[in-house]
């Protein structure tokens, strides 16, 4: 089958916007990002807020207006002058939109059920279609002109990961020449009290594979490849699908979906354990995704294969999570010749019921180029997702 390539990438998060500004705060050996933000909840919480300046709607009809699209559009302002000539070179219908979300307009109704309990009546720039999980698919389509086929896939924290396991598929198929794929989330009030609800989520910077972790943090971002079968500087060479479907909120405990996952994903990228350079953890900081993923990573890759999780840095953002990952795991091979590694914060706490992972110290770099990452994204309901790349 025909390899794919990520060819460029666009991205905001609370570590900033663009591949540069993240990049430096991704491998810096001090924490950002994550910090203390009031209005999504009855008191001030630690969440991954974008706070760089967001891209303007106008090219949007009113009923795709969303702090969702914003954060795509902006992310897509950093590759649309190779969007645009992909667009020239293949024609509108051979170019696709894939992308993963969770959240979509949320916000946005939110806001206007305010409003209407206030006035009884719903504001007039409110429009159902804000919310649909449809709505970014669809919007990024009308800006840019494609004309294949577009959608969202919306399997929770594994959304982005599955959306861009779908865009390489759709290639390696020969459906399309070029596909806009990733993922955005958006934070809102709705998702951070239906986490509290789980009592889920960390009032302090989160804390994985601590002994005393006790939640996440909740972010937002956006994260956009240009992938197509064009030679680009990073390879999706791998990935992997499972579904234990354990329970509704909590994962198998014993890992057995996740390892499905990962190893479905070396297989498919031929690539033995021993490969693999770095390994983006989903890294919750929840109890027993902890616990789960350790063992899983553990039990496929051994404990000296250097790993972290990047959730103290953007927290968790759900739909995007699996795209922004996929994105730290593109700035770890590309433009990094000492191989500088996402660093891992945390209190240093370790739980002894945990087999022990080698967690990478912030500031800390292999020496070399990094040529193989591992990226693993795990949601609720056991849709669990991993990707290999590689550089090309």
């Amino acid at each position: 089958m025909p390899p794919v390539f990520l060819n460029q990438l666009g991205l905001v998060c609370a570590l900033g916007s663009g591949k540069q500004e993240v990049a430096r705060a991704l491998f810096a050996d001090t924490v950002s990002g994550v910090a203390s933000h009031e209005g999504f909840a009855d008191r001030p919480l630690h969440l991954g807020a974008v706070t760089a300046k967001l891209a303007a709607q106008d090219a949007l009809p009113p009923s795709h207006h969303s702090r969702n699209n914003a954060l795509l559009l902006t992310a897509l302002e950093q590759v649309r002058p190779a969007v645009d000539a992909a667009l020239a070179r293949f024609g509108p219908a051979r170019v696709a939109v894939v992308l993963g979300t969770s959240t979509s307009g949320i916000g946005e109704s939110e806001g206007a059920i305010a409003g209407h309990l206030a006035t009884g009546e719903l504001p007039s720039r409110f429009h159902l279609n804000q919310q649909e999980l449809g709505s970014p698919a669809q919007a990024l389509a009308h800006v840019v002109g494609a004309g294949g086929p577009a959608y969202v896939i919306s399997t929770a924290c594994s959304s982005s990961a599955k959306a861009l396991a779908s865009a390489a598929r759709m290639l390696r198929a020969g459906t399309v020449d070029a596909v806009l794929t990733g993922g955005v989330d958006s934070l809102c009030r709705f998702t951070v009290a239906g986490f509290r609800a789980l009592d889920s989520v960390s009032e302090e910077r989160c804390n994985p594979m601590s002994a005393h972790r006790h939640g996440i943090n909740i972010g937002e971002a956006a994260a956009l490849f240009l992938m197509t079968r064009e030679p680009g500087p990073v390879r999706l060479s791998g990935w992997g699908e499972s579904s234990d479907a354990h329970h509704i909120s909590a994962p198998e405990p014993g890992g057995k979906g996740a390892m499905a996952a990962i190893q479905e994903a070396l297989k498919r990228a031929g690539v033995s354990p021993e490969q693999v350079d770095y390994v983006n953890l989903h890294g919750t900081a929840t109890v027993q995704n902890d616990a789960m993923e350790s063992r899983a990573v553990h039990a496929l890759l051994g404990p000296d294969v250097k790993a972290s999780s990047t959730k103290p840095l953007t927290g968790h953002t759900l739909g995007a999570a699996g795209a922004l990952e996929a994105a730290f795991a593109y700035l770890t091979l590309v433009d990094n010749p000492e191989g500088h590694l996402p660093g891992h914060f945390w209190d240093g706490a370790v739980d002894a019921s945990l087999p022990a992972l080698s967690l990478v110290k912030p500031g800390e770099a292999l020496g070399r180029p990094v040529k193989t990452v591992l990226s693993n994204s795990f949601a609720f309901g056991g849709s669990n997702a991993a990707l290999v790349l590689e550089r090309a």
